[in-house]
């Protein structure tokens, strides 16, 4: 249960690559001007880790938002991080069991 918010990269992005190396499933790129999160591939770690990589590993506080036009389920992203890694068994936290 339960909605989380899909995440952003704002302007404060130092384009330093912490995430973009840290994501297990390769939705950070170098975008034209900051570093972009491609929401179809973001699992908010889900599945992986217990939180986010990518805002535990960047340098800058304010560069990874929550962003409220995007809310999905702990369902949809495990789902998503299933057909991401097929094959695989996701991680799973006590909170998520």
């Amino acid at each position: 249960g339960g909605f989380l918010m899909a995440l952003r990269i704002t302007d404060d992005c130092l384009n330093c690559f912490a995430c973009i190396s840290d994501c297990p499933n390769e939705a950070i790129s170098e975008g034209a001007v900051i570093h972009v999160i491609d929401s179809s591939l973001c699992t908010e770690c889900v599945g992986s880790y217990e939180s986010p990589r990518c805002i535990k590993v960047c340098p800058a506080d304010t560069a990874i938002e929550w962003d409220p036009e995007r809310v999905e389920t702990r369902e949809t992203l495990l789902a998503r991080w299933e057909k991401l890694h097929p094959g695989k068994a996701p991680v799973l936290f006590d909170n998520e069991r």
